[in-house]
C-alpha cells in the first residue's frame, strides 16, 4: 500500500509517497513527472517512512545537514540506480556534473564509454529529489541546468546549502531567494 502525504516547505507544498519498505517519491507541487508513478489506489496520510522523511526535510529547510537518511525505496532500472547512488554519494553543500558522473559510472565500469546525456536523464527521472540531491548536479561549466522542480528552486535549495555560487552560471533572477 502506498502512503502520500503534503509537506509544506519554504518553496512549496512537496508530496510525499511511501510504501512499506521506504520513500518512493518526493514532488514538488506542478514539478515535471509530478507523481506519475504514483498508482491509482493510495492512503493519505503518514507512515513511519514519511514521518522520519518530514523530520528530514524540517532539518534541511532550517539550512542544516540532517544526520540521518529516511528509509528509501529507489524503483527504476539498474542505470538509472547507479546514478542515483551517486547523486547520495554528492557532499552536502557540494556540486558535480553530469560529465563527472558520466565518468564514475564508466570507471565502475571498466572504462566503457559514458554519455553524460544518459545520466542526465537518469538524474532527470529522480522520483525522490531534494533526498537524493539531484539539484546538486549542474552543466559541464557550472551551469545551472536540468532540474524537474524547476531552476528557481535549484537555485535556492543550492544556497541553502550554502554552496560558492560564484562558481555557477545562474539566471540573475530567482524567485525562491534565500538569504545567503
Amino acid at each position: 500500500m502506498v502512503y502520500t502525504s503534503i509537506y509544506k516547505s519554504i518553496l512549496g507544498n512537496i508530496t510525499l509517497a511511501s510504501d512499506e519498505i521506504g520513500i518512493t517519491g518526493l514532488w514538488f507541487e506542478g514539478q515535471k513527472y509530478f507523481a506519475h508513478s504514483l498508482p491509482s489506489k493510495i492512503i493519505s496520510g503518514d507512515n513511519a517512512s514519511i514521518s522520519k522523511a518530514k523530520k528530514w526535510l524540517d532539518i534541511y529547510f532550517a539550512g542544516q545537514q540532517p544526520d540521518f537518511m529516511p528509509p528509501l525505496h529507489m524503483m527504476g532500472t539498474p542505470f538509472r540506480q547507479k546514478v542515483w547512488q551517486i547523486l547520495l554519494d554528492i557532499p552536502y553543500g557540494k556540486t558535480i556534473t553530469y560529465g563527472e558522473i558520466a565518468r564514475i559510472l564508466a570507471k565502475e565500469q571498466g572504462d566503457c564509454p559514458m554519455s553524460a546525456q544518459a545520466v542526465g536523464n537518469a538524474v532527470g527521472h529522480n522520483e525522490i529529489s531534494i533526498v537524493i540531491p539531484c539539484h546538486r548536479v549542474v552543466g559541464a561549466k557550472g551551469n545551472l541546468v536540468g532540474y524537474a522542480g524547476g531552476i528557481e528552486r535549484k537555485i535556492a535549495l543550492l544556497k541553502l546549502e550554502q554552496v560558492d555560487m560564484s562558481k555557477l552560471y545562474m539566471p540573475k533572477f530567482s524567485k525562491y531567494s534565500l538569504r545567503s
